[in-house]
C-alpha cells in the first residue's frame, strides 16, 4: 500500500460536459494522490464497481444535467448495500443552494459549485479522506 489517497473521478448520468471533472481530477493526480476518471455516462452501479475495484477512498461525482439529487443518492445508497460506508462521497457541479442540505443527508460529505479553486478542493479531499494516510501508518 502505497499511502496515496485513492480517489474515483465521475460522471453518473447522461451529461455529457466532463472538462470540469477532468480539470478536478488532473488536480488531485498533481497533487499525489491516486485517480481514476471514468469517463462520461456511468451508472451508479458502475461507479460504485470502479471504487471497489480500486478500493477508493473517495468518490468525487460531477453532474451538470439537474439529476444530482438521483445519482448521488443511487451511488450512496450503492455503497453502503456493500458495505462501503467508508468510502467518502463529495461531488460539484451545477447545484442549487436549496439542495446542499439534503444531499448532506443523504451522506454527500462536499459539494463544490462552478468557480471552486482546484486548490480548495485538493486541501479538502487532503483533510477529508484519511482512509489510505491511516491504514499506511498502521
Amino acid at each position: 500500500m502505497t499511502g496515496r489517497i485513492r480517489v474515483v473521478v465521475a460522471k453518473p448520468g447522461l451529461d455529457g460536459h466532463d472538462r470540469g471533472a477532468k480539470v478536478v481530477a488532473r488536480a488531485l493526480r498533481d497533487a499525489g494522490m491516486e485517480v481514476v476518471y471514468t469517463g462520461l455516462h456511468q451508472t451508479p452501479e458502475q461507479v460504485v464497481a470502479t471504487a471497489l475495484q480500486e478500493d477508493a477512498d473517495a468518490v468525487g461525482l460531477s453532474v451538470l444535467s439537474g439529476a444530482h439529487m438521483t445519482q448521488f443518492a443511487k451511488v450512496v445508497e450503492l455503497l453502503k448495500e456493500q458495505g462501503a460506508e467508508d468510502v467518502v462521497v463529495f461531488g460539484g457541479g451545477i447545484i442549487p443552494d436549496d439542495d446542499l442540505p439534503q444531499l448532506a443527508e443523504l451522506g454527500v460529505a462536499k459539494v463544490f459549485t462552478p468557480g471552486a479553486p482546484t486548490a480548495e478542493i485538493v486541501d479538502w479531499v487532503r483533510e477529508n479522506v484519511r482512509g489510505a494516510e491511516a491504514g499506511a501508518q498502521a
